[in-house]
């Protein structure tokens, strides 16, 4: 696998991943809550396990196309949770801002707005 395609495959997992907790109600794919939604902090858990699980499918990449794996400090550590905070920005907003206002429009409303008169 060359390192261009190693990289494009990291970024789409990491997209993907970091966005998961916010687009799904069960707790890691598994359970649903007996409440029927999860709270804040599951989803806040469940987003850390993925950066975790992002880290370790970066490391082995890394270490297949390179054969060895850098040590990194702190600098990058903290570079790269940022970065995994941007690529959830999608689906945190669609959580907590864009789905609401589209279930308050409904489809009548949705029509009226966009209807040809």
């Amino acid at each position: 696998m060359s390192e261009t395609a190693a990289f494009l495959l990291l970024m789409l997992v990491a997209v993907v991943a970091a966005n998961l907790p916010w687009l799904t109600e069960r707790v890691l794919f598994v359970r649903v809550p007996a409440t029927g939604r999860k709270r804040e902090w599951i989803r806040l858990l469940e987003w850390g396990f993925f950066y975790v699980v992002v880290a370790a499918i970066a490391a082995g990449l890394e270490y297949r196309v390179t054969g060895d794996l850098y040590p990194q400090d702190w600098e990058f550590w903290v570079t790269t949770l940022c970065l995994f905070m941007v690529f959830a920005l999608p689906g945190f907003i669609w959580y907590h801002d864009l789905r609401h206002h589209l279930h308050k429009r409904g489809p009548k409303k949705r029509r009226a707005v966009s209807g040809g008169d």
